[in-house]
């Protein structure tokens, strides 16, 4: 992969706030950024599109890109839904001429951030609490009450990898948190 501009990860827990502060941040049209589209062996959830919220794809063709080296991270995120970054996805952002933002979990933010140390700014976005995060959860009403337990489980250990990003960011209110991570943005792509 010829590197090019700059990666942005955003990772956190499900309920953390990463999807509406990406979104933001996309549409500031000064940071020149564009959004990396993760695979997935998922099914789709209520309004996601594909090829634009995730690459669809199954089971067999997400371990045919895995036995190929097609990826730069990948992961079981829940038992048999995969998740991964195609290098494909980052060439074709970075022939844009853009920088390439992430809402990508835990680990998958890790292993960018360690596969391209000086490229990567990487940020960790904390709820305020693990019952705010769950009250969130809740108020998606897209996940039934078992999978709201799995995402609440996986959240408090997700919590244990925070001081390994770059910067922690603590959504206790969103706008302020919206503007927190642009500034954080615009002074890494400087």
């Amino acid at each position: 992969m010829k590197n090019v501009g700059k990666l942005i990860v955003f990772s956190a827990p499900s309920g953390s706030g990463k999807t509406t502060i990406v979104h933001h941040l996309l549409k500031q049209e000064e940071l020149n950024l564009d959004f990396s589209i993760s695979a997935t062996s998922r099914n789709k959830r209520g309004s996601e599109v594909d090829k634009k919220d995730y690459y669809f794809i199954s089971l067999k063709e997400f371990q045919q890109h895995v036995d190929n080296d097609d990826f730069i991270e990948w992961e079981e995120v829940y038992t048999n839904n995969f998740y991964g970054t195609l290098k494909e996805e980052v060439e074709r952002i970075w022939k844009l001429g853009k920088h390439v933002i992430f809402d990508i979990d835990v680990v998958g933010g890790l292993r960018i951030k360690e596969k391209f140390p000086k490229q990567t700014l990487a940020v960790f976005v904390q709820p305020p609490s693990i019952e705010e995060m769950e009250r969130r959860l809740r108020n998606r009403q897209t996940d039934s009450e078992d999978k709201i337990k799995e995402r609440v489980e996986k959240a408090e250990k997700e919590l244990k990898f925070a001081e390994k990003f770059d910067v922690i960011l603590i959504n206790n209110d969103l706008n302020t948190a919206k503007k927190d991570a642009h500034n954080l943005v615009e002074n890494f792509i400087k």
